[in-house]
């Protein structure tokens, strides 16, 4: 009676014994193949927001774009976009030196 062979056991056939082969090295190509590879996974509700690789990489180059905006310009360009805390301690001060300036 011939013995079938169990997938579930072992995935290669018997005449693929790589531990008998010489010079194999374990790994060889790893480093190189995830140098090349950038894998991220996305939760499911930001899957459904963005269902497209170009998608997820045109928000992302806008947050990019934003971010760079805002280093160079040292903040942000327009006083209604600021958190209200600038726009308050900014008004105080403007009207200290308004006294000052009055004597």
């Amino acid at each position: 009676m011939k013995k079938i062979h169990n997938a579930l056991d072992d995935d290669m056939r018997p005449e693929y014994d790589f531990a008998s082969m010489k010079g194999g090295v374990r790994g060889k190509y790893a480093k190189r193949t995830r140098e090349g590879t950038n894998i991220v996974l996305l939760a499911p509700e930001v899957v459904e927001a963005f269902p497209t690789e170009d998608s997820v990489n045109e928000a992302l180059r806008g947050v990019l774009s934003t971010t760079r905006a805002v280093r160079r310009g040292g903040g942000l360009p327009n006083k209604a976009l600021r958190p209200t805390s600038r726009l308050r301690s900014a008004s105080e001060k403007a009207k200290k030196r308004s006294r000052a300036a009055r004597g």
